[in-house]
């Protein structure tokens, strides 16, 4: 009788982890409509041969779960199940960005606005210096304000000790600014992130995996009060996120963001020399980024100039959105460590960045 439970056991164990989203995540709330197939490669970037060529890379090569290409709006590519919902990592601040147009559009968040104005605090207290960071600051993540987050993942060897440096003059990948920057969306809209995600984006993009159930913050109030805004989405709904972003948040006719906004997200707040420096990379590096607001910023990629324009959401462990407007291509990249994380496991499923940019140059090489 154990002797069965336990194969029970171990059969359920390993049916949820190759299908998590069976009982980790709830079933969708409404029903959003697929993008149009391209079954012809034509007239293509791609061509079949390329794209075998790179379901075997991913296959033996990578982390990769799933993985979907969108070209003039039409899926040409998937890998894996691209239902799959999972956390999306730092994606998640890149979308929060795309929130915050509206409501700039609209004069209901004035960027120049500081968190002494919004009356925000942190535990033991922010510097009267630090609190002249504006908005803009917090969304370009130079705030100055280096006070600890309520979660891991940001740049720890370049945070500098507090009240060094002026709001404005200081680059650092520091998660304070951007769970502030959500906490400061909901302070204005009187909704949470994940409702204006919902209102948004999912309802009218047509997310197909979308519930706002799935969504899950995560705070530790020792550190700070402000919480880290996760986000968990399906590899489909990211790539509808991508490619609003390609149509300068034009939809179906409607001009859901501002184009305006659009733009503002994607200049550069910090030059490559500065991003490479903090990466503690060499100039001639053959990957060049610059930041922007919560976007990164292809400024060279192997001297490709497909990459001429090209911007992209990066998150932890190979979650990617890439647009790559000089050819209408959109790229959802997922590595699922959901399961994994939940269970203590160290991630058997993981994408590194520079495996990330393997994957693209193999995908993209002239």
């Amino acid at each position: 009788m154990l002797g069965t439970i336990l194969i029970l056991l171990i059969v359920l164990f390993a049916f949820s982890f190759t299908n998590p989203r069976s009982w980790l995540y709830k079933s969708p709330s409404f029903e959003g409509l697929p993008f149009e197939q391209n079954y012809s490669l034509t007239h293509s970037t791609f061509t079949k041969e390329k794209l075998d060529e790179v379901s075997s890379f991913l296959k033996e090569n990578s982390g990769t779960t799933s993985m979907l290409i969108l070209e003039n709006g039409k899926v040409v590519y998937e890998y894996g199940d691209p239902s799959d919902i999972s956390i999306i990592s730092s994606c998640r601040k890149s979308v929060l960005a795309m929130l915050y147009g509206n409501y700039v559009q609209e004069g209901e968040i004035d960027l120049s606005q500081t968190l002494e104005d919004l009356a925000i605090d942190d535990v033991n207290g922010l510097l009267p210096l630090e609190k002249q960071a504006t908005i803009q600051q917090i969304l370009s993540s130079r705030s100055g304000v280096f006070h600890l987050p309520s979660n891991g993942g940001y740049d720890k060897k370049n945070i500098k000790a507090r009240g060094s440096v002026q709001p404005g003059s200081y680059f650092v990948y520091n998660n304070w600014d951007f769970n502030v920057a959500g906490h400061i969306l909901e302070l204005h809209s009187k909704k949470t992130v994940y409702e204006e995600v919902e209102k948004q984006l999912a309802i009218p993009l047509g997310f197909q995996d979308w519930n706002i159930q799935n969504q899950k913050r995560k705070v530790n109030t020792n550190k700070s009060l402000y919480s880290a805004y996760h986000m968990h989405l399906s590899t489909r709904d990211m790539a509808k996120i991508g490619q609003l972003m390609l149509q300068k948040g034009s939809w179906n006719g409607k001009q859901l963001i501002t184009e305006d906004w659009i733009n503002r997200l994607l200049t550069m707040t910090t030059p490559k020399d500065t991003v490479s420096k903090r990466d503690e990379l060499p100039s001639d590096y053959p990957i060049q980024f610059s930041y922007g607001m919560m976007w990164w910023l292809f400024e060279d990629f192997h001297n490709n100039t497909d990459f001429e324009g090209a911007y992209t959401a990066s998150g932890f462990g190979g979650q990617y959105i890439t647009v790559l407007p000089k050819k209408n291509i959109v790229i959802a990249h997922k590595s699922n460590m959901d399961l994994q994380s939940m269970l203590g496991l160290s991630y058997r499923r993981f994408t590194p960045s520079w495996k990330y940019w393997q994957i693209l140059n193999l995908l993209m090489e002239p």
